[in-house]
C-alpha cells in the first residue's frame, strides 16, 4: 500500500472534541509566576513546572535526608520531606523556598520495600506508587484480585511493617486504554496520538503508547486510511509505555501544540517531570478534555500482558482509545502519555501515564520540531518531586512473551473489546460537574493533520 504524501502540511496535535468554553476557561495562562518576599524562612509560592527542578536539586543537596516531595495545589508551595530532626536540612529546605516536613520513611527504606512487593506480589491486577504525602507506599488491587491473590497481596504488605504501605480495593479492572478510540489507527488497534516529537535523525516523528506501538507498525489518521507513520521504537512492557512512531513523508511539518479541539490549542513549552499534587489535564479521542492531579510517582502496574514501571499516576479518568494521548499542564508542559488503568469517566477511576521525559531520553527525540521546546527535559528522566524509586523494579514476572502483538486480556490488538468503551466519544467540561458530558463526539476534529475529519 503506497503512502500518503503530505508535503508541507503541517501535523498538528488533535486527540479529541471538548466543550471549547470550558477548556478555555481552565486553560487560559495563569499569573501563578515564583515569588519571594525575600524572608529565607517563608515559603514561596511556584508555578508547578518550576517544583520538579527545585524538588530535583533539593535531592542532590539532602542526600539520605531527602525523602520525596509533593506539590500543595492549594497553597502553591513546594512540601518537601526531610527523615528525623536535621536542622541542616530544614535549613537547606527553607531556604530554597520550600516547606520542610518531617517524616519516618526513608527514600532507601522505601525502594527496600517496593522490591518486596515486586518479589512477592506482582500479582496481575495490582499496582504500587509511593505518596510522598502519606510517606507511604500505595497499593492497590483491581476487581480481579481475588483469594489466594488478595491473601498474598495483602500478606506483603502486612509484612512490610506499619506505616509503610497502606493496600486498597479498586472496583474497575486495571488494563491498557488502547481500544475504541479515533484518533490513529493501526491494524485492529485504535489510540491516540501524544506529542509531536523530532527524532534523533532530524525527522519528524510522534510519540503514543508502547502497547499501541507493539500493537502495529503502520499507523493512519483515519479508519482503514492508508498508513501516514511507521513505528520506529516500541518499549512495552517493562521500564516504560512509550513508543516512536516516525512520519512516512520526511516534509510532514509537526506543530508542539495540544489540539483541545473548536480552534482551541495549547502550545507545548517544555517536557517537564510530574510532581505529586500538581492539576494536570488529559486529552484522548474517546473521552477528549479531562483534568486531575498527579498522585504518585515511579509507578508499577501489573497489566495483564506483563509488568511496566517507572509510571505517573493520577486521579485523571480515562477509557479505551485515549491510550498515548498527551497529559500536560496548564502552562504548556508536556507530561506524560496515556497507559492504563481502571475506572471510566462516568464513575471515575484512576490512570496511569509514561512519564515524558524518559520517554524522549530513551529514544533520543527531542520535543516538537526541534526548534521550539526542543529537548526541554528529555535527559532529565528521574528528576521528579516525591521520587522515592518504587518503580525501579524492572519487567515483573508477567514480562516475558509479550511481544508485537501479543495482546493478552484487555490488550493492545483486541478488536473486540472496543465495544467496552461507555459513553465513547463524550467529552466532559471540566469546569463543570464530572458527570456533565458535552457531546463532543458530534463533529468535534479528531486527526493529527491541519485537515480535519469528522469522525463519529
Amino acid at each position: 500500500m503506497s503512502h500518503k504524501r503530505i508535503p508541507k502540511r503541517k501535523a498538528a496535535i488533535a486527540v479529541g472534541g471538548v466543550a471549547a468554553l470550558g477548556a478555555a476557561a481552565l486553560l487560559l495562562p495563569n499569573a501563578n509566576a515564583s515569588q519571594s518576599n525575600g524572608d529565607a524562612a517563608t515559603p514561596r509560592t511556584f508555578k508547578t513546572n518550576d517544583v520538579s527542578n527545585v524538588a530535583s536539586m533539593l535531592a542532590t543537596q539532602l542526600g539520605d535526608a531527602y525523602a520525596g516531595s509533593y506539590y500543595d495545589a492549594q497553597q502553591k508551595q513546594l512540601v518537601v520531606n526531610v527523615v528525623g530532626n536535621d536542622s541542616n536540612a530544614v535549613d537547606q529546605i527553607e531556604k530554597a523556598g520550600a516547606v520542610a516536613h518531617q517524616v519516618r520513611n526513608s527514600t532507601a527504606a522505601l525502594q527496600t520495600a517496593a522490591k518486596t512487593l515486586k518479589a512477592d506480589a506482582s500479582v496481575p491486577g495490582t499496582a504500587w506508587s509511593v505518596d510522598p504525602k502519606t510517606n507511604e507506599i500505595r497499593v492497590t488491587a483491581d476487581s480481579t484480585v481475588t483469594g489466594d491473590k488478595w491473601d498474598t497481596v495483602e500478606s506483603t504488605v502486612k509484612g512490610l511493617g506499619s506505616g509503610v504501605a497502606t493496600l486498597t480495593k479498586s472496583a474497575g479492572t486495571l488494563k491498557t486504554f488502547v481500544d475504541g478510540g479515533d484518533a490513529i489507527f493501526g491494524g485492529n488497534a485504535r489510540c491516540s496520538l501524544g506529542f509531536n516529537v523530532t527524532a534523533g535523525d532530524g525527522t519528524p516523528a510522534f510519540l503514543t503508547a508502547g502497547h499501541c506501538g507493539v500493537a502495529a507498525a503502520k499507523w493512519s489518521d483515519s479508519q482503514n486510511g492508508a498508513p501516514i507513520a511507521t513505528v520506529d521504537q516500541a518499549t512495552f512492557p517493562g521500564a516504560g509505555d512509550f513508543s516512536l512512531v516516525k512520519y512516512d513523508d520526511p516534509a510532514t511539518q509537526t506543530n508542539s501544540a495540544v489540539n483541545v479541539g473548536n480552534g482551541q490549542s495549547v502550545q507545548i513549552n517544555a517536557a517537564v517531570d510530574a510532581t505529586v499534587g500538581q492539576q494536570v489535564f488529559r486529552m484522548g479521542s474517546t473521552t477528549g478534555l479531562h483534568d486531575g492531579n498527579v498522585t504518585g510517582l515511579n509507578a508499577t502496574v501489573n497489566y495483564p500482558e506483563g509488568t511496566v514501571t517507572g509510571l505517573i499516576q493520577t486521579d485523571v479518568c480515562a477509557e479505551p482509545g485515549d491510550s498515548g494521548g498527551s497529559l500536560f499542564t496548564q502552562d504548556g508542559g508536556a507530561v506524560g502519555l496515556t497507559s492504563g488503568g481502571s475506572g471510566d469517566c462516568t464513575a471515575g477511576g484512576e490512570t496511569f501515564f509514561q512519564p515524558v521525559t524518559t520517554a524522549l531520553a530513551a529514544v533520543g527525540a527531542t520535543l516538537g520540531a526541534g526548534d521550539a521546546g526542543a529537548g526541554a527535559g528529555a535527559g532529565d528522566a528521574g528528576a521528579g518531586a516525591g521520587d522515592a524509586g518504587a518503580g525501579d523494579a524492572g519487567a515483573g514476572a508477567g514480562d516475558a512473551g509479550a511481544g508485537a502483538g501479543d495482546a493478552g486480556a484487555g490488550g493492545a490488538v483486541d478488536p473486540s473489546a472496543s465495544a467496552e468503551a461507555p459513553g465513547a466519544g463524550d467529552a466532559v467540561d471540566p469546569s463543570a460537574s464530572a458527570s456533565d458530558a458535552a457531546g463532543a463526539g458530534t463533529g468535534q476534529n479528531g486527526t493529527h493533520h491541519k485537515s480535519h475529519r469528522k469522525h463519529h
